[in-house]
């Protein structure tokens, strides 16, 4: 029997067959086996094949694993992935989603604030594997004059590189309608720091949904987790919604350093410039990236970003 997996609590997977029914199944333990490097070998949007041998009529999270009756038993390929380093594994990646068309990441100004790191290190990570990414700036109804007008440079810049951005207000419903053209009939993964307003953000644009959202947490302007696990959701205007657990830092994964000019796109165009095929973007002469840099084509933050990820592997070093 052919699904889509649908939800992933840790160790239970939600899968909606073919047929239409929800099953609720397990991996089988030799699956683990197939050279899939990561800390969740099936993820939220992924095609897999289920065995089922007694389907449950009433699947609910806390079964004891004797009871499980149906286990997924292969997975199709994907077509594309997003994928993080693992929290607690460094050498280990943790896939956010599979077989997506774009990625939503909402970010904030302030309440809590957003680094640009962040924004630039999942930008370049969407970038290596070929997935679209709309910025949505949330909470504006929060800001400040001053907030305003640094939320209107921040849009400015990734516009000028080439990111969709849109301002919204998810507690008021400002600006969330034009989001229903970007996210109609497409698979869309939302990511974005916790407390950043994605569940209110979901909460808008469906219906009785009700996710439980959190408030900022006033003594360190920090988000507080309220999604905890990764599920797809419908959209009553057509398509999908994957909410995932809000996340502290994004960690490069499988990068090689001469690959990482690729994922900045203004980098990317003016390294074709440079005297040698091999620069790194640092010191050499005839750099046209430097170049750049220094005529303000680049913006500082970005290349700030670019030498993060360049030298430092260490996800503890950019946690926001």
């Amino acid at each position: 029997m052919k699904g889509l997996v649908i939800k992933n609590t840790g160790s239970w997977y939600s899968v909606l067959t073919d047929e239409g029914t929800t099953v609720l199944c397990k991996v089988k333990g030799n699956f683990r086996l197939k050279n899939i490097r990561s800390t969740n070998p099936v993820a939220v949007g992924d095609r897999v094949t289920v065995d089922v041998a007694h389907p449950n009529p009433s699947p609910r999270e806390g079964l004891q694993e004797k009871q499980a009756t149906a286990f997924i038993t292969d997975i199709d390929d994907r077509r594309n992935y997003i994928v993080r380093r693992s929290q607690n594994l460094s050498k280990a990646s943790h896939i956010i989603a599979a077989n997506v068309d774009q990625a939503l990441l909402v970010v904030t100004v302030n309440y809590p604030e957003t680094s640009t790191t962040f924004i630039d290190r999942f930008l370049a990570s969407a970038e290596a594997y070929d997935i679209p990414v709309v910025l949505v700036f949330n909470k504006s109804d929060l800001l400040s004059e001053e907030e305003l007008h640094y939320q209107e440079m921040m849009i400015n810049l990734y516009e000028t590189v080439g990111y969709r951005c849109q301002a919204i207000s998810a507690e008021t419903g400002e600006g969330v309608d034009v989001l229903e053209d970007i996210l109609r009939n497409k698979i869309t993964v939302l990511s974005g720091n916790s407390g950043v307003g994605k569940s209110t953000l979901l909460n808008r644009l469906i219906p009785n949904l009700d996710l439980r959202t959190a408030e900022i947490s006033d003594a360190h302007n920090t988000g507080m987790h309220t999604t905890t696990f990764s599920e797809m959701i419908p959209l009553p205007f057509g398509g999908w919604a994957i909410d995932t657990p809000g996340v502290k830092g994004f960690g490069s994964f499988d990068m090689e350093p001469e690959e990482l000019t690729s994922y900045f796109k203004e980098i990317f165009r003016f390294s074709k410039d440079c005297r040698f095929s091999n620069c790194t973007h640092t010191h050499e002469p005839g750099c046209a990236v430097l170049q750049a840099l220094e005529d303000h084509y680049i913006a500082p933050s970005r290349y700030q970003s670019y030498l993060s990820m360049l030298e430092d592997k260490d996800e503890g070093k950019y946690r926001s």
